[in-house]
């Protein structure tokens, strides 16, 4: 194959006069240049440990140190009182002999400047910790902030003046504190209790008590030993056990999507978007690397949020194991992994050091498309084995693809940088259906044909034939806002910064002399072949059973909601309370995911939205209860609902927390009749937003069209829902919801149409409020007049 000989460097042959050296100077260039790029990543890396080693001060102020400490001994006084003479006694011999006392005076000086200076760096590092572990500020209401967190905040915005790197605030972040056990359980009833009858939440009491005085405390003595030991006492245990060691199908179980824009497809061709969206992920990991990024933070506050996530997201796959999944991450891949028409290919999307342009990479896109070679026996459906069960696709990996042109070919997949489908169908809000259009959409992007994405891989990109995209996300390694992040900025670079020439094709410039994308080969034996289609035919049957609907809401959004001074998350989540009570006739444990990232290492909490506030609420609106009653029992269950969303992140949620101890019960082998009821207890409504992080790469007012869809998940229980919700700008709010056809109690369509009316409902009854409260001050002012 050409690439197989622009590879080579140099050959050699034995001729009767010797040896004759054939040296390829093209070749040899571009590993050169490789080398340059590999060196300049190794420095700039060394650079970045050096700054956010020292952070909140930078480098330069060691200077400030030392020439204040210098001129301080000109001016014939000791700051170190007498520190400076003692390290001077102690230089090494070679420094006395060679240098004069003046010399050894100043070498001493630097010394003690540095000491110094390290110091005072730790000093601020503590002072900025304490400051991080602060969360009274979360609890303030709006307009009546105290002095205290006036204070606090003063502090933190001075600390926050040195323009920090991502991962700057790590090691000033504070560790998630273990909940008082007393506490998690106090909760716990609490959020069961609208669940429960009087005999059932008395016989949950009666556990609960019990736990808490017997095994309870020999528990939590573990878990506390670990959370000083850990860095998080919760992270590597929810990682591993409620993801890596899932033994059945990842796809649509535990993997996410997330769509294009809904109105705008930038370029119908399939090869320029696929340039352009490679280019604009593979900015991003090169801005992960130089650590660009600035920090994630709590919106309109100085607060930053854990980056660890960020870590993972290129270069990774999930490999299957017999009992627990691995993830393996690799240092940069210099190429992508491609799947177009049951054939895999290598993209080198690097050439001497230099990243292509985003028309060189189309072109390489496009010589994929126009390639007629089929596929080996075996290996259209090959991606199957990652969407079905985990132990055989372990078998088949360890049997038959951990040697030869098989390992070969699956470690491209599995070390490239991420994985790309060129898919030959077309998607999006389009044609006489645009409803149905986009469930179809977020159908494909959940899980496609079952074969053509790679599900192990941290993230596949899926470019349409009519260029719509979307990715499909494994979910161990990151939660969704980490995703939501990448995804924002591919987007947004797509659409805004690299853009498009008039005909729809890329910018940019080709060098004709790229060597073309490698076909991966593979020899595929029966065996692998039957498991195969054994995997898909499950993977199918799950896939078949997804029921998926998606609708934007436009009757209001964000803006409206505010007005009526309610929190919007909290107005969207009793709605989705009452829609769940109009659909199914009752109430039902509800998941709602919120993040632990104010902690190290931190992950996500739930939220348990199903509260008395929310219960009693929705009994009195489809009771005899006044409308007066209603808002007034409204806005009790909007204030409970942020209350718990504050708890949650602030370290003091239920369920990871018993989680936890539930883990350690197992260790130590012993049964808890609590903790075993409390775990199996299934998410009949499990419900996620999808937060807009980074507003400032989207101009709604000048390009309202590009408008992000956001993205969703499979239902989390089989007779349960999943909803996952984006709010985009003032005016609207996407909605992605999820169900299973085999259960007849639920319908995605009919409980969307229950979520519009739930939405419509409880703003008829906050504006009544508005108006009447609008007209009574006319009628003081009036008067007064």
């Amino acid at each position: 194959m050409a690439e197989a000989h622009q590879a080579v460097a140099f050959q050699f042959t034995i001729t009767p006069e010797g040896i004759d050296l054939q040296l390829s100077y093209q070749a040899l260039n571009q590993i050169y240049l490789s080398g340059v790029r590999s060196w300049k990543k190794r420095v700039s890396r060394i650079k970045n440990r050096v700054i956010k080693g020292v952070y909140p001060a930078s480098p330069s102020s060691w200077l400030f140190v030392a020439i204040g400490i210098l001129a301080t001994m000109y001016m014939q006084s000791d700051p170190s009182m007498g520190l400076i003479a003692k390290i001077q006694q102690h230089l090494p011999l070679s420094l006395h002999v060679s240098l004069s006392a003046q010399s050894q005076t100043m070498v001493s000086a630097l010394v003690f400047s540095t000491l110094l200076w390290l110091s005072l760096i730790l000093a601020l590092r503590f002072c900025l910790k304490l400051l991080l572990s602060y969360h009274r500020w979360i609890f303030e209401l709006h307009g009546r902030v105290s002095n205290t967190t006036k204070v606090w905040g003063t502090l933190l915005g001075l600390f926050s003046r040195s323009k920090p790197l991502l991962y700057s605030y790590q090691t000033s972040l504070p560790h998630l504190p273990v909940p008082a056990i007393k506490d998690t359980l106090s909760r716990y009833l609490e959020s069961v209790r609208p669940l429960l009858t009087d005999p059932e939440f008395k016989r949950m009491t009666v556990l609960a008590n019990d736990f808490e005085s017997n095994l309870g405390n020999k528990l939590q003595r573990y878990l506390k030993l670990k959370a000083l030991w850990a860095t998080n006492y919760v992270s590597d245990w929810w990682e591993e056990y409620i993801y890596l060691r899932s033994r059945g199908p990842i796809m649509v179980n535990s993997n996410y999507y997330g769509m294009d824009f809904l109105y705008v497809t930038p370029t119908t061709i399939q090869a320029a978007r696929a340039g352009n969206i490679i280019t604009a992920l593979l900015l991003y990991r090169r801005k992960i690397n130089r650590e660009e990024l600035t920090p994630s933070r709590v919106p309109g506050t100085f607060i930053p949020l854990c980056a660890a996530q960020y870590e993972r997201m290129f270069n990774t796959t999930r490999t299957p194991g017999a009992e627990t999944d691995v993830l393996q991450h690799w240092q940069d891949s210099e190429f992508v992994a491609v799947y177009h028409k049951g054939r895999y290919f290598r993209l080198w999307v690097y050439r001497g050091g230099r990243l292509l342009s985003p028309r060189e990479i189309e072109h390489q896109i496009q010589k994929i498309l126009n390639d007629p070679s089929p596929s080996f026996p075996g290996e259209e459906k090959l991606g199957a084995l990652t969407a079905g069960d985990r132990v055989p696709w372990f078998q088949m990996r360890k049997q038959y693809f951990s040697s030869g042109v098989n390992k070969k070919s699956l470690d491209a997949i599995e070390r490239a940088a991420f994985f790309v489908t060129l898919d030959d169908e077309e998607q999006g809000m389009r044609g006489n259906d645009p409803a149905g259009n986009l469930d179809r959409y977020a159908k494909s992007l959940l899980h496609g044909k079952c074969y053509d994405r790679w599900f192990d891989k941290s993230f596949s990109v899926v470019i349409y034939k009519n260029g719509k995209n979307g990715l499909n996300a494994e979910h161990s390694w990151a939660d969704a806002p980490t995703v939501a992040h990448l995804w924002e900025y591919t987007l947004a670079t797509d659409a805004f910064q690299l853009g498009y020439m008039e005909d729809g094709h890329c910018k940019g410039e080709v060098e004709r002399s790229l060597p073309p994308p490698q076909r991966l080969v593979w020899d595929i034996p029966s065996e692998v072949q039957a498991q195969i289609c054994s995997s898909l035919a499950a993977a199918q049957t799950l896939a078949d059973d997804v029921d998926c609907h998606v609708f934007p809401f436009r009757d209001f959004g964000k803006g409206q909601i505010k007005k009526c001074r309610i929190s919007p998350d909290a107005f969207i989540q009793i709605s989705l309370q009452l829609a769940y009570y109009r659909d199914r006739g009752g109430f039902c444990l509800t998941y709602e995911a919120s993040m632990t990232r104010l902690f190290r290492e931190g992950r996500t909490e739930t939220v348990r939205s199903c509260s008395n506030e929310s219960c009693a609420f929705i009994k009195a609106l489809e009771g005899e209860e006044t409308k007066e009653e209603c808002r007034r029992l409204f806005r009790q269950a909007s204030e409970k609902h942020q209350n718990l969303y504050r708890l949650a992140m602030t370290g003091a949620g239920i369920d990871r927390h018993l989680f936890c101890l539930y883990v350690v019960s197992k260790y130590l082998g012993v049964d808890s009749p609590f903790l075993k009821e409390v775990l199996s207890e299934p998410w009949r409504l499990s419900t996620s937003q999808t937060p807009i992080q980074q507003m400032e790469l989207f101009d709604l007012k000048n390009h309202p069209d590009f408008i992000s869809l956001g993205g969703g998940f499979g239902p989390v229980a089989d007779d349960g829902y999943g909803v996952s919700y984006i709010i985009v700008g003032e005016d609207m709010i996407n909605f992605h919801v999820s169900s299973k056809h085999s259960c007849s109690d639920t319908d995605s369509h009919r409980f969307g149409a229950q979520i519009k009316k739930a939405l419509a409902d409880i703003m008829t009854l906050l504006s009544a409020d508005a108006k009447t409260s609008s007209s009574s001050k006319g009628a003081v002012r009036s008067k007064s007049k």
